[in-house]
């Protein structure tokens, strides 16, 4: 039955995609980020459903024609660059051709849907309508989560979606942390009180969930993203206080299972887990020194890297012998062994663009009547998600990851929103009814 109501819903919006090409890539958001029919048992499970809106998207486009805008942005060049940067790093890889175009074509599939969605998204009620899906995809698997957290008293792991990336606790919690900046922004904009209170309650047991995963890094990215949203609220000393107070009564009644496995934070020596990242840094670090220029290319977690460049040491107490495989474990330490320095520069580079062009949107749309104050909000939230990702992406294999690119998306969307509305002040026409209207 599950898998009957899954596909007659996926179905069922194909019209609307043809109709509306916008709303395929919202649609493909949802499908990339909540993996619907992985909630299914059975034959939806398999299904393409990502491929087949995909299709409709490019058939509505090609029939209904809509506005399409590739706005000029410092955010879209780094973008491109680094999306041409795999290809060639694609050439030199080390592994197996196979493997390395599979991988290829699965993040250009990624890259092209979030520029379609910056390219088809034009309007404040559009752009919202994405912000909607990437929040309410990853909360539903918070709510669970969360009381999940609060059945167990906080002794059992919260995991995500099978199949997915998200699939791990620590993934989980990262992706969690993420959205809920974005959450914080839509209950500050929203006007229904019944509305208001479920994103509200979304929130605060979103927050438990992440305590819930037991994921170190999850921790260490709430407590960043915490601050850093408390300071980019429009009441910072009071969102700030409200937060650190709800953390705090969370980790006070969580279980000691949890605050020894916290705890190993400070002694990282002594837990495997830790130290068998500093073996896998250690060989992606070699593998880039080695190759410089290009990594190792897609799929690092392969023997021929490890082989090569896997150090053959004892860390803390834990054997490390050269050849034992392991996946990246850090955003930064993946995009160097992956694409090399240069590689490394672009991914870093386009934190940067996007974090300070979030930066003068929020500065210039505070003056504009019609883009405050809820655009300069969203900017900050966004700034506030860029953080908990840097922070928890320290830790895990995230670079090719959807939600960081949507980030990106966002603040492209809103630079451009904010850029056509300072054309329409500035345009002749515009000049010419402000000085007609009359002096007060």
């Amino acid at each position: 039955m599950r898998d009957i109501i899954i596909t007659m819903i996926i179905l069922g919006l194909l019209p609307m995609v043809i109709k509306r090409p916008w709303t395929g890539t919202v649609v493909w958001v949802w499908l990339a980020m909540m993996i619907p029919y992985r909630l299914a048992y059975g034959f939806a499970r398999g299904l393409p459903f990502a491929m087949i809106v995909a299709i409709c998207t490019l058939i509505g486009i090609v029939a209904m024609r809509p506005k399409m805008a590739w706005p000029k942005s410092s955010v879209k060049t780094v973008y491109l660059l680094f999306i041409g940067w795999m290809f060639v790093t694609s050439i030199f890889a080390l592994n197996s051709s196979d493997k390395v175009i599979a991988q290829l074509v699965t993040v250009l599939k990624i890259h092209f849907m979030v520029m379609l969605a910056v390219a088809l998204i034009h309007e404040r009620k559009q752009l919202e309508v994405l912000v909607w899906t990437l929040v309410g995809s990853l909360a539903f698997y918070g709510v669970k989560g969360g009381l999940f957290t609060i059945a167990s008293g906080g002794s059992g792991r919260v995991w995500g979606p099978s199949g997915g990336v998200i699939e791990g606790n620590n993934e989980l919690g990262v992706a969690l942390v993420v959205i809920l900046p974005l959450l914080f922004y839509l209950y500050q904009i929203t006007e229904k009180k019944w509305l208001r209170r479920g994103l509200l309650f979304s929130g605060l047991v979103t927050m438990l969930c992440v305590l819930g995963t037991q994921s170190r890094g999850a921790l260490l990215a709430i407590v960043s993203m915490a601050c850093m949203l408390g300071l980019k609220s429009r009441r910072p000393v009071l969102t700030l206080v409200a937060i650190v107070m709800v953390l705090g009564v969370a980790i006070v009644f969580m279980p000691d299972s949890w605050n020894k496995r916290m705890n190993t934070i400070q002694d990282f020596q002594a837990d495997g887990s830790a130290m068998s990242r500093l073996y896998t840094w250690t060989t992606l670090w070699n593998c880039a020194v080695d190759r410089p220029l290009v990594g190792a290319g897609f799929g690092t977690d392969n023997p021929l890297v490890f082989r090569l460049y896997g150090p053959a040491i004892e860390v803390g107490g834990y054997d490390f012998a050269g050849g034992q495989v392991l996946v990246a474990h850090s955003i930064y330490f993946q995009a160097l062994g992956e694409h090399g320095f240069p590689g490394l520069a672009l991914f870093l580079l386009l934190g940067v663009v996007t974090w300070t062009r979030a930066s003068a949107v929020s500065s210039a749309a505070a003056k504009a009547p019609d883009l405050a104050p809820w655009l300069p909000l969203l900017m900050r939230m966004a700034q506030a998600s860029l953080l908990g990702f840097a922070v928890g992406g320290a830790f895990l294999t995230l670079v090719h990851f959807d939600l960081p690119y949507y980030l990106c998306a966002i603040v492209m969307i809103a630079d451009h929103m904010m850029k056509k509305v300072q054309a329409q002040s500035s345009s002749p026409s515009a000049a010419a009814t402000g000085s007609a209207l009359p002096a007060h």
